[in-house]
């Protein structure tokens, strides 16, 4: 297969011709690339595939320009950033990979995959809006077996029941050890800081196999422990406010909103969003009779705002808040997601019964509001 770098490849920095030649000589081995938009990609599907599965959902403004020439600008940054990084052939997984898996979250991605589909192979699976009808768990394990048909198909393989009891086992290993490094800040003061982690978690998102993610987790958790618990260092002040995030997805604003709350005497002890401990926490039965039936159910409790009822998401949050003896809670709201925005009125409403000062951030990745974000942050820690 003869492979070929982007046109203005020498155009960019170092890092991102680092990705580039990195997943260029992946493919050059015989790898086989899936980029995935959603925790709701059964990822184990693509480990029993063989097929590396790595996040494409963009978390920079640096190409929302580019897909404002298409896309309405009055959408998800989330969504506008990653068609952007397709559009202008500077993502390296999005260049490089083989195929995309969509879901029907939202409905800004739903017609962005359209378009998307104009570049790469797209299979976009039918994500139920809800969980309160019978038939809605075999719908979804229907899907899963539709996106297994669509894998075996296209790169001439056979995904064995064998293979996704291996690849759940160790998805399962990667979970246990992500809730591990999450209760680290359980402690008072903390482990670490919370940016550490997310910062961390975000990288693990373009591993190319689950093998990396896990050593990168290992090796946050360990350098972490030791430092605290051997050598007694305090990373962190027992003055500094807890603070939970929930929300949109975090990436695109680690640093515009992640690290001003810790910078302005605040520290993210937990993270409550599709990526955080609530998603990790959900297991898949490797010992269960039908794995495929396994693996689509536990995709079904992720418990996003798409969902309707989504009761489960607000009493997992007033769980975390009592375990990480939250003092305050931040709730992160991208421009345009509908969803999270109007369900946070019931996050907002539940988490002041409990006694807990509460605030929502409604932004997108651009600086233009990094002024008055700070602003508010500050303003509300020092409430606290």
């Amino acid at each position: 297969m003869s492979l070929t770098l982007p046109e203005k490849f020498d155009e960019y920095i170092d890092t991102r011709k680092q990705g580039f030649i990195r997943a260029m000589e992946f493919k050059e081995n015989g790898g086989k690339i899936a980029g995935c938009l959603c925790t709701y990609t059964p990822q184990e599907i693509l480990d029993a595939g063989g097929i590396a599965n790595v996040g494409l959902c963009g978390t920079s403004n640096e190409t929302i320009g580019d897909a404002e020439k298409i896309l309405p600008k009055n959408l998800c940054p989330l969504i506008k950033s990653t068609y952007g990084f397709a559009v202008t052939d500077k993502c390296p997984y999005t260049y490089f990979s083989d195929i995309i898996i969509g879901e029907t979250t939202c409905d800004g991605k739903k017609k962005m995959y359209e378009l998307l589909g104009e570049i790469k192979d797209v299979h976009v699976m039918h994500l139920p809006q809800g969980k309160d009808r019978p038939y809605i768990y075999e719908n979804w394990k229907e899907e899963c077996n539709i996106l297994k048909e669509k894998l075996e198909k296209k790169f001439d393989i056979t995904i064995t029941e064998e293979n996704l009891r291996t690849a759940a086992k160790k998805r399962n290993k990667l979970r246990k050890l992500t809730v591990e490094l999450y209760k680290l800040q359980k402690n008072v003061p903390p482990v670490m800081k919370g940016t550490d982690i997310m910062l961390t978690m975000q990288k693990g998102t373009f591993a190319l196999d689950v093998d990396t993610q896990i050593k990168n987790i290992e090796e946050l958790m360990n350098s972490a422990k030791e430092a605290y618990f051997e050598r007694g260092e305090r990373p962190v002040s027992k003055k500094e406010k807890r603070i939970l995030i929930t929300g949109c997805p975090t990436g695109g604003v680690i640093q515009k909103v992640g690290m001003v709350v810790e910078s302005c005497g605040g520290v993210i002890v937990c993270k409550d969003d599709c990526a955080g401990e609530r998603t990790n926490t959900q297991l898949i039965d490797e010992n269960a009779d039908d794995i495929m039936k396994a693996i689509s159910d536990r995709y079904l409790e992720i418990n996003c705002s798409v969902f309707t009822p989504n009761d489960a998401r607000i009493k997992n949050t007033l769980q975390m808040v009592e375990e990480y003896k939250v003092d305050g809670v931040i709730e992160l709201v991208l421009q345009a997601c509908h969803t999270f925005n109007v369900e946070a009125y019931n996050m907002s409403r539940a988490v002041e019964d409990k006694g807990v000062p509460y605030m929502k951030l409604e932004t997108d990745y651009s600086t233009s509001d990094s002024g008055q974000i700070e602003t508010r942050i500050a303003a509300f820690i020092e409430m606290l």
